[in-house]
């Protein structure tokens, strides 16, 4: 009898733990793994759900239609996509077979969301249920801007991102090559099995080597971590040697003579940016990298951002140090965290939270919500900023940048040309800057792959992008 109480308490045992351990996965599946479920482009009950209600209208910031949702039939609609492929990567699709990107993937609750039955509703219909119409989104795009960019690009393959500095409105956010998100089940083959994959966001997924546009966080690092480092003078003979294989020489073999900080930037030498990476230590120059928001996650609203890359060099790689002054070593940024450089400098050091929407509106654009303009942190002093401010004013001036200059516009920017694939290839052509010098409203980053000096493609495309945001 005993052995067949002990026999019925270890069956029952068993038992209590598989019910134990199902409640449990019953729980962590409802909380933790349920919603995901739930939201996977598969779940054909949410497509459903989607498709009940007539999605709702994207703007631009001055209320022009960027989409256009249409029932075709009573279980599916379409979305026209009214920009075509100079929006395409910004705005992403909505398809029931490819799925979801862009704004649309992250603002598909509110894109989708049913207020036909609300009592605010249902009062002004007089108590009748009216169709069934997604929320609106305004966005911060400048429809005009973004056109202008995605043409100044053409067929080359880059990104440019267009700021407001003080703000942190995405303005315009271009990436070539492009796609027509209209024709998506017509063009899904090619598009995949183009090389240059049109798919991916280069402004926000794009990872290049900086170059010297990365010489605006040494110049910051620098100004803040040496001291009297203004009134110093370097020799600049072309090149530093670390030994008898490796140095780090200028672009172009320049030997620029005994020059100060000012030129040094003016000029973009290697030689003085790489001593001082060395004279920093990568601990000074790492932190400061971080404080741009280097090697973290950087919060933005309606868009993803990958995250740029600083690496942590050992003080027994002296010509890795160096390199990583001047934007090269294995340092990795994005279009965006380069036009956050750009735009910190212009908002006198202090970093804005990007943002792509500015309000959440009804169909017929009453206001839901306001998305407030936010503040990701203080990244350098006031004072450090303006010196930086003036310098890269000069570069337009005076330096490397002259074709970012605009006629009547005081623009200030940092070129870069970045070696990459051990520069067996031509380099990628960068430029950061902003205008006007004595009020910024526009920050810009633009890269041209393989487009060769920062000084010319790059800088080019940034003339057109002030000259068309800021002339009216």
């Amino acid at each position: 009898m005993d052995d067949l109480s002990t026999s019925i308490k270890k069956v029952l045992i068993v038992f209590l733990i598989l019910f134990v351990s199902l409640i449990s996965y019953f729980c962590y599946f409802t909380v933790f793994d349920g919603p995901a479920t739930a939201a996977r482009v598969q779940n054909n009950r949410l497509w459903a759900k989607r498709n009940e209600v007539l999605r709702g209208t994207i703007y631009d910031r001055n209320g022009s239609a960027l989409t256009k949702s249409e029932k075709v039939n009573t279980l599916t609609q379409k979305t026209q996509y009214l920009g075509g492929a100079a929006f395409a990567h910004v705005l992403g699709y909505v398809d029931p077979k490819y799925g979801l990107t862009g704004l649309e993937a992250t603002y598909d609750a509110d894109l989708m969301a049913d207020n036909s039955s609300s009592f605010l509703e249902l009062l002004k219909n007089k108590g009748q249920t009216k169709e069934k119409i997604g929320h609106s989104l305004k966005t911060t795009l400048d429809s005009d801007l973004q056109k202008t960019a995605y043409d100044l690009l053409g067929d080359r393959r880059g990104s440019v991102v267009a700021l407001n500095p003080n703000t942190g409105e995405i303005l315009a956010m271009v990436s070539t090559p492009s796609y027509n998100p209209n024709n998506l089940s017509a063009d899904w083959q090619s598009i995949n099995s183009n090389p240059d994959k049109p798919l991916i966001n280069r402004a926000v997924a794009g990872l290049y080597p900086p170059g010297s546009v990365f010489k605006v966080v040494t110049l910051t690092s620098t100004l803040e971590n040496l001291k009297g480092i203004q009134d110093r003078t370097f020799e600049d003979n072309g090149k530093i040697v670390f030994n008898s294989k490796y140095s780090l020489s200028n672009y172009g073999g320049h030997a620029y003579g005994n020059i100060d900080l000012r030129t040094g930037f003016l000029k973009s030498s290697n030689v003085v940016f790489g001593t001082l990476a060395m004279e920093l230590g990568n601990k000074n120059l790492k932190s400061t990298a971080e404080k741009y928001f280097f090697n973290k996650d950087i919060e933005a609203d309606g868009v993803v951002i990958n995250n740029s890359r600083f690496p942590e060099i050992p003080s027994s790689e002296p010509g890795n140090i160096a390199q990583s002054g001047i934007g090269q070593s294995s340092i990795l940024a994005s279009p965006i965290e380069m036009a956050l450089v750009a735009s910190t400098i212009a908002n006198k050091g202090i970093m804005m939270r990007p943002k792509l929407v500015s309000e959440v509106m009804t169909y017929d654009k009453q206001s839901i919500r306001i998305v407030p303009d936010q503040q990701l942190g203080r990244v350098t002093s006031e004072d450090v900023a303006g010196i930086i401010k003036d310098y890269m004013r000069d570069v337009v001036v005076s330096g490397t940048g002259k074709s970012a200059a605009v006629s009547g516009i005081q623009v200030c920017g940092k070129t870069g040309t970045a070696d990459h694939d051990n520069g067996d290839k031509e380099p990628h052509s960068w430029f950061i800057g902003f205008a006007p010098y004595d009020n910024p409203q526009v920050a810009v980053a633009v890269i041209v792959e393989e487009g060769g000096t920062g000084g010319g493609a790059a800088a080019k495309i940034a003339s057109g992008v002030f000259q068309k945001a800021l002339i009216k």
